[in-house]
Protein backbone atom coordinates (compact mmCIF):
# COMPACT_ATOMS: atom_id res chain seq x y z
CA UNK A 1 0.00 0.00 0.00
CA UNK A 2 1.61 3.72 -1.01
CA UNK A 3 -0.73 6.11 -0.14
CA UNK A 4 -1.01 9.43 -1.87
CA UNK A 5 -3.03 12.32 -3.03
CA UNK A 6 -4.19 14.18 -6.26
CA UNK A 7 -5.57 17.41 -6.50
CA UNK A 8 -8.02 18.88 -9.60
CA UNK A 9 -6.98 22.44 -9.60
CA UNK A 10 -9.40 22.67 -12.20
CA UNK A 11 -12.22 21.83 -9.96
CA UNK A 12 -11.01 23.65 -6.87
CA UNK A 13 -13.12 26.67 -5.84
CA UNK A 14 -10.85 28.28 -3.38
CA UNK A 15 -13.65 27.34 -0.34
CA UNK A 16 -10.91 26.53 2.27
CA UNK A 17 -13.39 23.72 3.36
CA UNK A 18 -10.07 21.64 3.38
CA UNK A 19 -8.44 24.17 5.72
CA UNK A 20 -11.06 24.35 7.75
CA UNK A 21 -12.00 20.68 7.84
CA UNK A 22 -8.51 19.69 8.39
CA UNK A 23 -7.77 22.06 11.59
CA UNK A 24 -11.19 20.84 13.39
CA UNK A 25 -10.43 17.16 12.68
CA UNK A 26 -6.77 17.32 13.85
CA UNK A 27 -7.59 20.55 16.44
CA UNK A 28 -5.35 22.50 14.63
CA UNK A 29 -4.41 25.64 17.04
CA UNK A 30 -4.72 29.42 15.33
CA UNK A 31 -2.22 30.69 13.53
CA UNK A 32 -0.35 27.29 12.20
CA UNK A 33 -1.75 24.87 9.36
CA UNK A 34 -1.71 21.77 8.03
CA UNK A 35 -3.31 22.48 4.62
CA UNK A 36 -4.20 25.65 2.95
CA UNK A 37 -5.40 27.36 -0.05
CA UNK A 38 -2.38 29.02 -1.62
CA UNK A 39 -4.44 32.01 -4.05
CA UNK A 40 -2.16 33.40 -7.19
CA UNK A 41 -3.54 36.12 -9.46
CA UNK A 42 -2.12 36.04 -13.43
CA UNK A 43 -3.26 38.17 -15.86
CA UNK A 44 -4.25 42.12 -16.78
CA UNK A 45 -7.86 43.65 -16.52
CA UNK A 46 -10.47 42.21 -16.81
CA UNK A 47 -8.68 39.10 -18.31
CA UNK A 48 -7.28 38.09 -15.18
CA UNK A 49 -7.37 34.67 -13.48
CA UNK A 50 -7.10 33.40 -9.83
CA UNK A 51 -5.22 29.96 -9.83
CA UNK A 52 -5.89 27.81 -6.23
CA UNK A 53 -3.65 25.37 -4.85
CA UNK A 54 -4.09 22.71 -2.10
CA UNK A 55 -0.97 23.16 -0.26
CA UNK A 56 0.22 20.18 2.61
CA UNK A 57 3.15 18.25 3.41
CA UNK A 58 3.76 15.94 0.19
CA UNK A 59 4.29 12.67 2.26
CA UNK A 60 7.60 11.89 0.05
CA UNK A 61 8.61 8.98 -1.09
CA UNK A 62 12.45 9.79 0.05
CA UNK A 63 11.36 12.14 2.70
CA UNK A 64 14.45 14.18 4.39
CA UNK A 65 12.50 15.33 6.84
CA UNK A 66 12.90 11.89 8.30
CA UNK A 67 16.59 11.65 7.96
CA UNK A 68 17.26 14.69 9.96
CA UNK A 69 15.01 13.92 12.90
CA UNK A 70 17.60 13.17 15.70
CA UNK A 71 15.07 11.23 17.95
CA UNK A 72 12.64 9.15 14.91
CA UNK A 73 10.01 11.81 15.52
CA UNK A 74 9.19 12.08 12.02
CA UNK A 75 9.16 8.82 10.73
CA UNK A 76 7.46 7.19 7.46
CA UNK A 77 4.82 4.62 8.06
CA UNK A 78 4.70 1.12 5.72
CA UNK A 79 1.86 2.55 3.98
CA UNK A 80 4.05 5.73 2.71
CA UNK A 81 2.38 8.33 5.12
CA UNK A 82 5.25 10.27 6.75
CA UNK A 83 3.93 10.80 10.01
CA UNK A 84 5.11 12.53 13.69
CA UNK A 85 5.02 11.49 16.93
CA UNK A 86 4.64 14.62 19.34
CA UNK A 87 5.58 12.74 22.56
CA UNK A 88 9.36 11.74 20.74
CA UNK A 89 9.63 15.28 19.33
CA UNK A 90 12.44 17.56 20.68
CA UNK A 91 11.39 20.92 18.51
CA UNK A 92 14.93 20.81 17.42
CA UNK A 93 13.49 22.61 13.94
CA UNK A 94 15.28 20.73 11.69
CA UNK A 95 12.43 18.73 9.96
CA UNK A 96 11.52 22.21 9.08
CA UNK A 97 14.76 23.19 7.23
CA UNK A 98 14.52 19.75 5.59
CA UNK A 99 11.57 20.42 4.06
CA UNK A 100 11.54 21.84 0.54
CA UNK A 101 7.83 23.00 0.86
CA UNK A 102 7.52 24.97 4.18
CA UNK A 103 5.00 21.77 4.76
CA UNK A 104 6.13 21.47 8.69
CA UNK A 105 5.39 24.07 11.53
CA UNK A 106 6.09 24.42 15.51
CA UNK A 107 2.70 23.63 17.04
CA UNK A 108 2.29 27.10 19.72
CA UNK A 109 0.69 24.71 22.22
CA UNK A 110 2.98 21.40 22.35
CA UNK A 111 5.86 23.34 21.06
CA UNK A 112 6.60 20.00 18.74
CA UNK A 113 6.59 19.68 14.89
CA UNK A 114 3.46 19.00 12.82
CA UNK A 115 2.22 18.82 9.54
CA UNK A 116 -0.60 17.07 7.61
CA UNK A 117 -0.49 13.18 8.15
CA UNK A 118 -3.60 12.15 5.72
CA UNK A 119 -5.37 12.01 9.09
CA UNK A 120 -3.94 8.94 9.38
CA UNK A 121 -6.00 7.94 12.83
CA UNK A 122 -9.15 7.62 10.10
CA UNK A 123 -7.27 5.88 7.64
CA UNK A 124 -6.41 3.10 10.04
CA UNK A 125 -10.24 2.30 10.56
CA UNK A 126 -11.08 2.26 6.64
CA UNK A 127 -12.07 6.38 6.24
CA UNK A 128 -10.99 9.06 4.54
CA UNK A 129 -9.07 11.79 5.22
CA UNK A 130 -11.46 15.21 6.19
CA UNK A 131 -9.95 17.05 3.55
CA UNK A 132 -10.90 14.67 1.13
CA UNK A 133 -14.91 14.54 2.85
CA UNK A 134 -15.69 18.34 2.78
CA UNK A 135 -15.00 19.02 -0.65
CA UNK A 136 -17.58 20.35 -2.56
CA UNK A 137 -16.25 19.93 -5.47
CA UNK A 138 -14.34 16.22 -5.07
CA UNK A 139 -11.22 17.98 -6.18
CA UNK A 140 -9.27 16.02 -3.73
CA UNK A 141 -8.76 12.34 -4.53
CA UNK A 142 -6.94 9.95 -1.92
CA UNK A 143 -6.05 6.65 -2.25
CA UNK A 144 -3.44 3.90 -2.61
CA UNK A 145 -1.06 4.14 -5.68
CA UNK A 146 -0.46 0.78 -5.66
CA UNK A 147 -3.87 -0.28 -6.97
CA UNK A 148 -3.83 -0.07 -10.40
CA UNK A 149 -7.92 -0.13 -9.71
CA UNK A 150 -8.29 2.99 -7.35
CA UNK A 151 -9.67 6.02 -7.98
CA UNK A 152 -6.60 7.98 -7.53
CA UNK A 153 -4.52 5.54 -9.89
CA UNK A 154 -7.16 6.10 -12.58
CA UNK A 155 -6.47 9.65 -12.56
CA UNK A 156 -2.88 9.44 -12.65
CA UNK A 157 -2.98 6.88 -15.53
CA UNK A 158 -5.26 8.97 -17.80
CA UNK A 159 -4.36 12.84 -16.88
CA UNK A 160 -1.12 14.95 -17.21
CA UNK A 161 -0.29 15.82 -13.57
CA UNK A 162 2.48 18.17 -11.67
CA UNK A 163 4.56 17.87 -8.68
CA UNK A 164 6.35 20.91 -6.47
CA UNK A 165 10.15 20.84 -6.81
CA UNK A 166 10.50 17.50 -8.88
CA UNK A 167 14.42 18.38 -8.81
CA UNK A 168 14.80 18.28 -5.20
CA UNK A 169 14.34 14.25 -5.30
CA UNK A 170 12.30 14.02 -3.09
CA UNK A 171 9.48 12.14 -5.20
CA UNK A 172 6.62 14.06 -3.86
CA UNK A 173 3.32 11.84 -3.44
CA UNK A 174 0.57 14.83 -3.87
CA UNK A 175 0.13 15.09 -7.65
CA UNK A 176 -1.69 18.25 -9.25
CA UNK A 177 -3.67 17.87 -12.34
CA UNK A 178 -4.27 21.53 -14.16
CA UNK A 179 -1.22 22.61 -11.57
CA UNK A 180 -0.35 26.20 -12.71
CA UNK A 181 3.53 26.76 -12.62
CA UNK A 182 2.78 30.30 -10.86
CA UNK A 183 1.66 27.85 -8.07
CA UNK A 184 4.23 25.39 -8.18
CA UNK A 185 7.49 27.42 -7.94
CA UNK A 186 7.29 29.82 -5.28
CA UNK A 187 8.82 33.10 -5.72
CA UNK A 188 7.77 33.64 -9.31
CA UNK A 189 4.89 35.73 -8.18
CA UNK A 190 4.98 39.08 -7.05
CA UNK A 191 3.74 39.33 -3.62
CA UNK A 192 1.04 42.19 -2.65
CA UNK A 193 1.45 45.03 -0.90
CA UNK A 194 -1.75 43.99 0.63
CA UNK A 195 -2.89 40.59 1.27
CA UNK A 196 -6.83 39.81 0.17
CA UNK A 197 -6.97 38.37 3.74
CA UNK A 198 -5.46 39.38 7.40
CA UNK A 199 -3.93 35.68 8.94
CA UNK A 200 -3.15 35.94 12.64
CA UNK A 201 0.76 34.08 13.44
CA UNK A 202 1.45 34.06 17.09
CA UNK A 203 -1.16 36.49 18.13
CA UNK A 204 1.29 38.82 16.92
CA UNK A 205 1.53 39.68 13.37
CA UNK A 206 -1.15 40.09 11.13
CA UNK A 207 -0.25 39.03 7.83
CA UNK A 208 -1.86 39.36 4.27
CA UNK A 209 0.32 37.65 1.58
CA UNK A 210 3.65 35.81 1.75
CA UNK A 211 6.50 38.55 1.38
CA UNK A 212 4.25 41.06 2.91
CA UNK A 213 6.06 43.03 6.23
CA UNK A 214 3.43 42.74 9.08
CA UNK A 215 3.28 45.11 11.69
CA UNK A 216 2.79 44.02 15.53
CA UNK A 217 -0.72 43.88 16.53
CA UNK A 218 -1.06 46.70 19.33
CA UNK A 219 0.48 46.14 23.12
CA UNK A 220 2.47 42.71 21.37
CA UNK A 221 6.47 42.20 20.68
CA UNK A 222 8.18 40.05 18.49
CA UNK A 223 9.09 36.59 20.08
CA UNK A 224 12.96 36.61 20.40
CA UNK A 225 13.57 32.95 19.41
CA UNK A 226 11.08 33.25 16.17
CA UNK A 227 10.69 35.64 13.00
CA UNK A 228 8.12 35.57 10.56
CA UNK A 229 9.67 35.72 7.03
CA UNK A 230 9.42 39.05 4.66
CA UNK A 231 10.90 37.50 1.70
CA UNK A 232 11.14 40.03 -0.93
CA UNK A 233 12.09 42.58 2.34
CA UNK A 234 15.60 40.62 2.49
CA UNK A 235 16.94 41.80 -0.91
CA UNK A 236 16.12 38.86 -2.71
CA UNK A 237 16.22 39.35 -6.36
CA UNK A 238 12.68 40.12 -8.63
CA UNK A 239 11.62 37.31 -10.34
CA UNK A 240 12.19 37.30 -13.90
CA UNK A 241 9.38 36.92 -16.73
CA UNK A 242 7.42 33.58 -16.69
CA UNK A 243 8.11 31.22 -19.09
CA UNK A 244 4.78 30.06 -19.59
CA UNK A 245 3.28 27.83 -22.51
CA UNK A 246 6.33 28.79 -24.89
CA UNK A 247 5.65 32.81 -25.16
CA UNK A 248 6.90 34.91 -22.09
CA UNK A 249 4.55 36.55 -19.86
CA UNK A 250 4.25 40.23 -19.39
CA UNK A 251 1.10 39.59 -17.58
CA UNK A 252 0.74 40.59 -14.01
CA UNK A 253 1.36 37.46 -11.33
CA UNK A 254 0.71 38.19 -7.94
CA UNK A 255 0.05 36.12 -4.84
CA UNK A 256 -3.20 36.85 -3.44
CA UNK A 257 -3.05 34.55 0.15
CA UNK A 258 -0.44 31.99 1.36
CA UNK A 259 0.30 31.02 4.36
CA UNK A 260 3.34 32.78 5.94
CA UNK A 261 5.85 30.79 7.68
CA UNK A 262 8.62 31.34 10.27
CA UNK A 263 12.33 31.63 10.09
CA UNK A 264 13.29 28.75 12.76
CA UNK A 265 17.01 29.13 13.26
CA UNK A 266 18.36 32.09 14.65
CA UNK A 267 21.51 33.81 16.17
CA UNK A 268 22.28 30.83 18.71
CA UNK A 269 23.08 28.86 15.99
CA UNK A 270 25.40 31.41 14.64
CA UNK A 271 27.22 31.82 18.18
CA UNK A 272 27.54 28.38 18.56
CA UNK A 273 29.26 27.71 15.32
CA UNK A 274 31.97 30.05 17.35
CA UNK A 275 31.91 28.41 20.55
CA UNK A 276 32.41 25.37 18.93
CA UNK A 277 35.73 26.86 17.04
CA UNK A 278 37.24 27.46 20.50
CA UNK A 279 36.28 24.25 21.55
CA UNK A 280 37.42 21.94 18.60
CA UNK A 281 40.38 23.91 17.70
CA UNK A 282 41.95 24.76 21.01
CA UNK A 283 41.79 20.64 21.26
CA UNK A 284 42.86 19.63 17.71
CA UNK A 285 46.09 22.16 18.16
CA UNK A 286 46.96 20.74 21.49
CA UNK A 287 46.72 17.58 19.65
CA UNK A 288 48.46 18.59 16.95
CA UNK A 289 51.18 19.72 19.53
CA UNK A 290 51.38 16.96 21.55
CA UNK A 291 51.95 14.61 18.28
CA UNK A 292 54.74 16.23 17.06
CA UNK A 293 58.01 15.55 17.43
CA UNK A 294 60.50 17.90 19.36
CA UNK A 295 57.81 19.72 20.40
CA UNK A 296 56.40 19.72 23.89
CA UNK A 297 53.35 20.83 25.24
CA UNK A 298 53.96 23.21 28.44
CA UNK A 299 51.25 22.20 31.04
CA UNK A 300 50.45 25.81 32.09
CA UNK A 301 49.42 25.93 28.04
CA UNK A 302 47.47 22.93 28.42
CA UNK A 303 45.52 23.53 31.64
CA UNK A 304 44.61 27.29 30.56
CA UNK A 305 43.80 25.80 26.97
CA UNK A 306 41.48 23.16 28.25
CA UNK A 307 39.81 25.80 30.35
CA UNK A 308 39.04 27.86 27.37
CA UNK A 309 37.84 25.01 25.80
CA UNK A 310 35.91 23.05 28.18
CA UNK A 311 34.09 26.96 28.71
CA UNK A 312 33.26 27.00 24.62
CA UNK A 313 32.35 23.63 25.06
CA UNK A 314 29.58 24.57 28.26
CA UNK A 315 28.30 27.47 25.81
CA UNK A 316 27.74 25.61 23.02
CA UNK A 317 26.01 22.85 25.14
CA UNK A 318 23.93 25.43 26.63
CA UNK A 319 22.61 26.92 22.97
CA UNK A 320 21.68 23.78 21.72
CA UNK A 321 19.30 23.54 24.15
CA UNK A 322 18.34 26.75 24.65
CA UNK A 323 17.20 26.45 20.82
CA UNK A 324 15.42 23.65 21.34
CA UNK A 325 11.16 24.01 21.70
CA UNK A 326 11.39 21.32 24.50
CA UNK A 327 14.59 21.34 26.57
CA UNK A 328 13.30 19.30 28.91
CA UNK A 329 13.68 16.50 26.45
CA UNK A 330 17.34 17.39 25.48
CA UNK A 331 18.23 13.65 26.94
CA UNK A 332 16.16 11.91 23.82
CA UNK A 333 19.50 12.81 22.20
CA UNK A 334 21.07 10.43 23.82
CA UNK A 335 18.79 7.52 24.64
CA UNK A 336 16.78 7.24 21.25
CA UNK A 337 18.87 8.96 18.95
CA UNK A 338 18.23 8.48 15.26
CA UNK A 339 21.45 7.62 13.68
CA UNK A 340 21.08 9.29 10.47
CA UNK A 341 20.60 12.73 12.20
CA UNK A 342 23.46 14.73 12.04
CA UNK A 343 21.73 16.44 15.07
CA UNK A 344 21.72 13.22 16.86
CA UNK A 345 25.40 12.48 15.98
CA UNK A 346 25.73 15.64 17.09
CA UNK A 347 25.21 15.02 20.21
CA UNK A 348 27.54 11.70 21.15
CA UNK A 349 30.26 13.85 19.13
CA UNK A 350 29.90 16.50 21.71
CA UNK A 351 29.54 13.76 24.79
CA UNK A 352 32.36 12.11 23.43
CA UNK A 353 34.71 15.00 22.50
CA UNK A 354 33.66 16.09 26.46
CA UNK A 355 35.12 12.72 27.55
CA UNK A 356 38.18 12.13 26.12
CA UNK A 357 39.32 16.07 25.72
CA UNK A 358 38.13 16.08 28.80
CA UNK A 359 39.67 13.95 30.82
CA UNK A 360 43.23 14.47 29.19
CA UNK A 361 42.33 18.19 30.49
CA UNK A 362 41.16 16.88 33.92
CA UNK A 363 44.41 14.59 34.53
CA UNK A 364 46.87 17.06 32.85
CA UNK A 365 45.61 19.25 35.95
CA UNK A 366 45.62 17.41 38.48
CA UNK A 367 48.35 14.92 38.40
CA UNK A 368 51.12 17.67 36.14
CA UNK A 369 51.92 15.61 32.35
CA UNK A 370 50.99 12.65 31.45
CA UNK A 371 53.14 9.64 30.80
CA UNK A 372 54.26 10.18 26.73
CA UNK A 373 52.20 7.30 25.68
CA UNK A 374 49.35 8.30 27.69
CA UNK A 375 49.48 11.62 26.18
CA UNK A 376 49.86 9.81 22.87
CA UNK A 377 46.70 7.98 22.85
CA UNK A 378 44.36 10.96 24.01
CA UNK A 379 46.16 13.05 21.56
CA UNK A 380 45.61 10.86 18.92
CA UNK A 381 41.89 9.67 20.54
CA UNK A 382 40.96 14.16 20.09
CA UNK A 383 42.11 14.94 17.01
CA UNK A 384 39.35 13.00 15.00
CA UNK A 385 36.53 14.64 17.91
CA UNK A 386 37.95 18.04 17.89
CA UNK A 387 37.90 18.00 14.34
CA UNK A 388 34.14 16.84 14.35
CA UNK A 389 33.07 19.41 17.02
CA UNK A 390 33.83 22.07 14.89
CA UNK A 391 32.64 20.96 11.72
CA UNK A 392 29.55 18.54 12.30
CA UNK A 393 27.50 22.00 11.62
CA UNK A 394 28.02 21.54 8.31
CA UNK A 395 27.23 18.17 7.30
CA UNK A 396 23.67 18.96 9.78
CA UNK A 397 23.26 21.99 7.19
CA UNK A 398 23.90 19.39 4.22
CA UNK A 399 21.04 17.55 5.81
CA UNK A 400 18.79 20.83 5.48
CA UNK A 401 17.51 20.36 2.10
CA UNK A 402 14.57 22.96 1.97
CA UNK A 403 17.67 25.32 2.28
CA UNK A 404 19.65 24.64 -0.96
CA UNK A 405 22.46 27.36 -0.02
CA UNK A 406 23.39 24.99 2.57
CA UNK A 407 24.42 21.78 0.36
CA UNK A 408 27.64 24.24 -0.35
CA UNK A 409 30.54 21.27 -0.48
CA UNK A 410 33.10 23.55 0.26
CA UNK A 411 31.55 24.79 4.00
CA UNK A 412 33.72 21.61 6.13
CA UNK A 413 36.81 23.05 4.90
CA UNK A 414 35.50 26.57 6.11
CA UNK A 415 34.65 25.03 9.53
CA UNK A 416 37.78 23.34 9.88
CA UNK A 417 40.10 25.93 9.01
CA UNK A 418 38.81 28.91 11.04
CA UNK A 419 38.16 26.16 13.87
CA UNK A 420 42.37 25.83 13.47
CA UNK A 421 42.93 29.18 13.26
CA UNK A 422 40.54 30.36 16.23
CA UNK A 423 42.09 27.77 18.48
CA UNK A 424 45.64 28.25 17.75
CA UNK A 425 45.11 32.23 17.77
CA UNK A 426 43.52 31.31 21.52
CA UNK A 427 46.37 29.55 22.62
CA UNK A 428 48.59 32.07 21.30
CA UNK A 429 46.43 34.34 23.32
CA UNK A 430 47.59 32.29 26.65
CA UNK A 431 51.22 33.15 25.96
CA UNK A 432 51.58 35.03 29.14
CA UNK A 433 51.56 31.33 30.51
CA UNK A 434 54.80 30.97 29.79
CA UNK A 435 54.68 29.50 26.63
CA UNK A 436 58.07 29.10 25.19
CA UNK A 437 59.06 31.10 22.17
CA UNK A 438 59.63 28.63 19.52
CA UNK A 439 55.74 27.00 20.99
CA UNK A 440 54.45 30.60 20.68
CA UNK A 441 55.70 31.40 17.03
CA UNK A 442 54.32 28.21 15.91
CA UNK A 443 50.96 28.87 17.42
CA UNK A 444 51.31 32.17 15.79
CA UNK A 445 51.75 30.94 12.59
CA UNK A 446 48.94 28.78 12.36
CA UNK A 447 46.42 31.45 13.37
CA UNK A 448 46.85 33.19 10.97
CA UNK A 449 47.46 30.95 8.24
CA UNK A 450 44.05 29.21 9.76
CA UNK A 451 41.68 32.06 9.91
CA UNK A 452 43.17 33.55 6.07
CA UNK A 453 42.47 30.10 4.58
CA UNK A 454 38.89 29.90 5.76
CA UNK A 455 38.12 33.10 4.81
CA UNK A 456 39.75 32.40 1.45
CA UNK A 457 37.77 29.30 0.83
CA UNK A 458 34.30 30.70 1.69
CA UNK A 459 34.64 33.61 -0.91
CA UNK A 460 36.04 30.75 -3.38
CA UNK A 461 33.54 28.36 -2.59
CA UNK A 462 30.66 31.20 -2.85
CA UNK A 463 31.76 32.20 -6.31
CA UNK A 464 30.18 29.28 -7.78
CA UNK A 465 26.35 30.05 -7.46
CA UNK A 466 23.77 26.87 -6.68
CA UNK A 467 22.49 25.12 -9.21
CA UNK A 468 18.86 26.07 -7.69
CA UNK A 469 16.68 29.11 -8.40
CA UNK A 470 16.38 29.01 -4.25
CA UNK A 471 19.80 28.97 -4.05
CA UNK A 472 21.17 31.31 -6.46
CA UNK A 473 18.51 33.95 -4.91
CA UNK A 474 19.71 33.18 -1.27
CA UNK A 475 23.50 33.55 -2.54
CA UNK A 476 22.32 36.96 -4.31
CA UNK A 477 21.11 38.13 -0.55
CA UNK A 478 24.32 37.08 1.09
CA UNK A 479 26.47 39.00 -1.22
CA UNK A 480 24.63 41.58 -2.61
CA UNK A 481 21.65 42.00 -1.14
CA UNK A 482 20.38 42.54 2.26
CA UNK A 483 22.89 40.61 3.91
CA UNK A 484 25.96 41.64 2.10
CA UNK A 485 27.27 44.24 5.23
CA UNK A 486 27.25 41.14 7.71
CA UNK A 487 28.81 38.44 5.05
CA UNK A 488 31.88 40.67 4.03
CA UNK A 489 31.83 42.71 7.41
CA UNK A 490 32.29 38.60 9.01
CA UNK A 491 34.80 37.70 6.40
CA UNK A 492 37.03 40.96 7.02
CA UNK A 493 36.87 40.82 11.02
CA UNK A 494 36.96 36.67 11.51
CA UNK A 495 39.66 36.46 8.50
CA UNK A 496 41.38 39.43 7.43
CA UNK A 497 41.91 41.57 10.38
CA UNK A 498 43.27 39.00 13.00
CA UNK A 499 45.19 37.35 10.79
CA UNK A 500 47.08 40.48 10.09
CA UNK A 501 47.16 40.93 14.00
CA UNK A 502 48.14 37.36 14.95
CA UNK A 503 50.70 37.50 11.80
CA UNK A 504 51.95 41.37 14.06
CA UNK A 505 51.72 39.08 17.11
CA UNK A 506 48.71 40.66 18.51
CA UNK A 507 46.88 37.19 19.31
CA UNK A 508 44.66 39.03 22.19
CA UNK A 509 43.26 41.64 19.41
CA UNK A 510 42.83 38.87 16.94
CA UNK A 511 41.04 36.20 18.99
CA UNK A 512 37.78 38.50 19.63
CA UNK A 513 38.02 39.93 16.55
CA UNK A 514 38.08 36.54 15.06
CA UNK A 515 35.12 35.48 17.39
CA UNK A 516 32.78 38.18 16.14
CA UNK A 517 33.37 38.17 12.74
CA UNK A 518 32.93 33.99 12.28
CA UNK A 519 29.91 34.97 14.22
CA UNK A 520 28.78 37.77 12.01
CA UNK A 521 29.02 35.86 8.65
CA UNK A 522 27.92 32.43 10.48
CA UNK A 523 24.47 34.46 10.95
CA UNK A 524 24.20 35.72 7.91
CA UNK A 525 24.93 32.26 5.53
CA UNK A 526 21.73 31.08 8.60
CA UNK A 527 19.51 33.61 7.87
CA UNK A 528 19.81 34.61 4.22
CA UNK A 529 18.33 31.15 2.80
CA UNK A 530 15.81 30.58 5.39
CA UNK A 531 14.00 33.75 3.96
CA UNK A 532 13.30 32.22 0.78
CA UNK A 533 10.14 30.98 0.39
CA UNK A 534 9.24 27.38 -0.53
CA UNK A 535 5.20 27.53 -1.07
Amino acid sequence: MNQGFVIDNGRCIGCHACSTACKSENQVPVGVHRTWVKYVEQGKYPDVRRHFQVTRCNHCANPPCVRICPTAAMYQRSDGIVEFDSDACIGCKGCMQACPYDAIHIDPETHTAAKCHMCSHRVDVGLEPACVVVCPEHAIIFGDLDDPTSEISQHLGRKEVAVRKPEQGTSPKVFYIEGAEVNLRPGVAQRASQGMFGDVIDDEHVIGSVGTSAAPLPGTKRHPRTEVRTGASQGLPEAGPLNLGGRMSEHMVQEAFNVQHKVPWHWPIAVYVTTKHLAGGIAMVLAGLALAPGVAVPPALMVGGGVLAMLGLAVTLGLLVYDLERPDRFFFLLVRPQWRSWIARAAWILTSFSAVFGGWWFFSMVTGPLPPGAQAALAVATLPLGWLTATYTAFLFAQAEGRDLWQAPHMPAVLTAQAIGVGATALAALGFLGTPTAVQSILLGIGAVGLLAGGLIQVVGDSTAPASENGRRALHSLRRGAYAPHYWGGLALGALLPAVATALGLPALALPLACVGITVGAWAWLEAPQQIPNS
